[in-house]
């Protein structure tokens, strides 16, 4: 087919897509629960975003980073103030590449040991992918970085033991408060203390990794911010373009002029076109919105929890705001729960082996969710009469 094989692609042949819903060749439309996972936040197609796309196409597409663009300005300072510190953005255009300018960073002000956590997705390059805790994804790739110390999620008194005995050695810390690929799973409150606590005596740099989490998906703008979370660096990609290539490593307080001119770059970000797009998102991410995300995640969530009530295949419901995963029984159900999918008209994401994770556009609307549910049901119910 010409493509490199590394995704398992469904069977559909996209003609177009609008809102929550993509239409294959022959009219028939799919209810989709991933929405580019989780990049788009409004929805396929929707209007103010093409708008801004198509304005910012007929000025100019591309300039270079020998000059400024506005959007570009706009874009960093509501990123950074959002982190109620001070602070300064590098753009990108991925989640991994935002995350290698983490590490970058990380590697010119202080050397030590990395920690990470097992489950954690941080991204498939050689920097990122050595940071990211899934054993099966790094070992046919190693050697990797030295120096990353992988520990358990969550697990209060091994972090406590580790930092008390290595602490000095240690240079940061990269946490993903809500595990995207992870399976859901979310950032307790006595783990966090004990990254703040020790952050204060032994100066490490905490990067939070909001790749996925962030920019309103929790209902917060960044998902640390429901956890107390104090970091240092803030990574953020998917949403932010609308739908376009576009990333942002958010530097704060002592560490906001951390690279100097040459240190780091990219010829393609930040693109005018992604910027426009991205400027309509975060100028959409409004007290009033968040708190709608909220609102729908608690409906959506209670929902949920009934179906789990009614059958016993389902293990737990995990997650937090419109980020929500469904962890069914039995690991070897992946492919029959997009299969049974397909028959009912859902599109379905499942994470590590037996995790439906659901990121639906944040606009859905509570019809919307109810049509989801109700597809999603049939679709449990079969799974659970396996």
């Amino acid at each position: 087919m010409f493509i490199s094989n590394t995704y398992k692609r469904l069977p559909i042949k996209v003609k177009n897509a609008k809102g929550i819903w993509i239409y294959n060749e022959s009219g028939e439309k799919y209810l989709d629960t991933f929405s580019g996972i989780g990049v788009l936040s409004f929805g396929h197609c929707d209007e103010e975003i093409n708008e801004a796309i198509s304005m910012q196409i007929k000025k100019y597409t591309h300039i270079s980073n020998f000059f400024i663009n506005e959007n570009a300005i706009f874009l960093a300072k509501r990123l950074v103030e959002e982190t109620k510190k001070d602070g300064t953005v590098f753009f990108a255009n991925s989640g991994t590449e935002a995350n290698e300018a983490a590490l970058k960073a990380i590697k010119k002000v202080k050397k030590g040991i990395i920690i990470s956590f097992e489950n954690n997705f941080h991204g498939r390059s050689i920097g990122s992918l050595s940071i990211t805790g899934f054993q099966n994804l790094r070992e046919q790739f190693e050697p990797l970085l030295s120096n990353i110390a992988f520990l358990p999620f969550n697990d209060s008194k091994k972090l406590e033991n580790f930092i008390e005995n290595e602490g000095n050695k240690i240079s940061a810390i990269f946490v993903e408060c809500v595990h995207g690929s992870g399976g859901l799973d979310t950032v307790n409150k006595d783990f966090v203390e004990v990254i703040n606590k020790y952050k204060d005596i032994y100066d490490y740099i905490v990067v939070a990794d909001e790749v996925q989490a962030g920019l309103g998906r929790t209902g917060e703008f960044y998902s640390y911010q429901n956890f107390n979370l104090n970091p240092d660096i803030v990574t953020v990609a998917k949403s932010l373009g609308g739908g376009l290539p576009l990333s942002a490593a958010i530097f704060t307080g002592k560490y906001k002029d951390v690279f100097s001119v040459g240190d780091h770059g990219s010829t393609f970000a930040p693109n005018p076109v992604s910027l426009a797009a991205g400027k309509t998102v975060i100028n959409r991410i409004t007290k009033t919105f968040l708190d709608s995300v909220k609102e729908k995640s608690s409906y959506l969530k209670n929902k949920l929890l009934t179906l789990k009530k009614n059958y016993p295949i389902i293990k737990e419901i995990k997650g937090i705001g419109l980020m929500l995963g469904i962890e069914i029984n039995n690991n070897n159900y992946s492919e029959k729960i997009i299969e049974y999918g397909l028959n009912e008209k859902i599109l379905l994401n499942v994470v590590k082996g037996n995790t439906i994770r659901l990121l639906p556009a944040l606009n859905i609307t509570y019809n919307e969710i109810d049509e989801m549910l109700y597809r999603l049901e049939k679709v449990i119910k079969k799974l659970n009469s396996c």
